[in-house]
Formats: structure tokens, C-alpha cells, sequence
């Protein structure tokens, strides 16, 4: 379990995801999605959460991991943000990164990122890699300000080109998509 933050509070509490906490994560995936209906995305914000397979199949690699208040009480091990990361074309590759309404804005979401970062380092990858929409302000500008930069189409591998093939018939069309990729924390 780490602390992480920026220079003031709250330093949120970043930990690796536990069994105990799928039902709180697929809540997040539900609840951070609703935000895609205000720019017209209603598809994106009715694609169901992850599947608790899915989620236990990353929480028994230690590829999941959840963000919470800090705090000395039960309520600071809630989850409020997960992200699960993967590895594809031998970088570290961040699957999804998500964080209630109520907490968004907060920082826990770029103390995820910084997470998955430090955890692809640790792991010898030289980078992170994700996909995400280009324009929307709490992506693609939103990960350009954590240090990630857009990767043009001829430099994908073949895992990440298959990537984004295969998000076209859930409605993530190229042309609103971006990948980015920003080297790994030591």
C-alpha cells in the first residue's frame, strides 16, 4: 500500500485490488461512466463494468489496484478509482483507470496512473501505453498533462494496432481515438 498525491492533500491511499472489493470496482466503472452522457456518448456510458472474472483474473496477476481517502477509519479502505493495466507489445498498457463522480477533480485518478507507471517500471517495461478519446477534456488532454504523449499510427506494435480494431464495434472510432504513451517511473 502506497500514499500518493501532489504537494497538499489528500495523499490517497493506493493499494492492489482485493476480491472484496469487485462489487465496489464494477460501482465505479457504472458511476464514472454516467459522465459520457453529457457529451452525447450514451453507448460508452451503457457499456456494462468489467466482469467479476475479469476483475479477479487482474486482482490474481496484481494488475488491479483501487485508490480511497486517507483516513484511520473503515471508510478510508472504500475504494473511490481503480485501474487495472495489462502488458501489450512488451510495454505496460494501461486497460481502464476510473474514479467516482464524487471524487473526480481529487487526484486519485493521477495517483492510479502514477501507480500503474511505477508498477510497469518495477516490472521492467520501458513504457505505459493506453488508449483514449482524443478531445474529451478528462482524457486525452487530461493524460497530455501527466506526461503522456500521442503515438502515431506506423510506431504501434501489432498488439496495440489490434487493440484499437477491436474497440470499433463498441462504438470507439479511430478518428475520436488516440494512443499515448509515456515512459515508465523509475
Amino acid at each position: 500500500m502506497t500514499r500518493e498525491g501532489g504537494a497538499g492533500p489528500p495523499q490517497w491511499v493506493v493499494r492492489p485490488a482485493a476480491s472484496r472489493d469487485v462489487v465496489a470496482i464494477q460501482a465505479i466503472e457504472v458511476d464514472a461512466g454516467a459522465r459520457f452522457r453529457t457529451v452525447g456518448l450514451d453507448a460508452v456510458a451503457d457499456d456494462p463494468p468489467p466482469t467479476a472474472e475479469r476483475l479477479l483474473a487482474h486482482i490474481k496477476l496484481g494488475t488491479a489496484w483501487v485508490g480511497a481517502p486517507p483516513g484511520a477509519d473503515d471508510e478510508s479502505d472504500v475504494p473511490v478509482g481503480y485501474a487495472m493495466a495489462s502488458v501489450v507489445d512488451g510495454e505496460g498498457h494501461l486497460d481502464q483507470v476510473s474514479v467516482l463522480g464524487r471524487a473526480q477533480g481529487r487526484g486519485v485518478g493521477a495517483a492510479l496512473v502514477r501507480h500503474v507507471l511505477a508498477w510497469s517500471a518495477a516490472e521492467g517495461h520501458p513504457a505505459v501505453t493506453l488508449t483514449t478519446y482524443r478531445d474529451l477534456p478528462w482524457n486525452g488532454p487530461w493524460y497530455v498533462h501527466l506526461g503522456f504523449r500521442a503515438v502515431p499510427g506506423a510506431a504501434l506494435g501489432p498488439d496495440l494496432a489490434s487493440i484499437l480494431i477491436a474497440e470499433r464495434p463498441a462504438g470507439l472510432e479511430p478518428p475520436t481515438r488516440i494512443v499515448v504513451r509515456r515512459p515508465a517511473d523509475p
